[in-house]
């Protein structure tokens, strides 16, 4: 199923409370229990005026579905293409020295 990264632009993001992310999270929570199983929530990450969320949907739309039922912005949806990270490297080093 594809990923998604979502950019919610929310100024101020970072001074949120505890109380104000836990507000956030429980509305989020709630909408993804109407829209059912097909859509999950991976994490999200809050900077000073950004909260970048991570989900995995089957399509943008449903995406937006939740964004909208739920009063969060969506400034951009994007569906990730492919995923590196440090071993990515490694595995582009070995398999040249494997057909070298």
């Amino acid at each position: 199923m594809p990923k998604y990264i979502i950019e919610r632009e929310i100024p101020n993001a970072a001074t949120l409370s505890p109380a104000d992310l836990k507000a956030i999270s429980q509305r989020s929570c709630a909408v993804l229990r109407e829209l059912g199983p097909t859509i999950q929530w991976v994490q999200s990450y809050v900077t000073e005026d950004k909260i970048t969320c991570v989900y995995i949907a089957p399509n943008a739309d449903l995406i937006r579905s939740h964004a909208k039922l739920g009063g969060f912005p969506a400034d951009r949806v994007l569906e990730v293409a492919t995923i590196i990270d440090p071993t990515t490297a490694e595995s582009n080093e070995l398999a040249a020295t494997a057909g070298a």
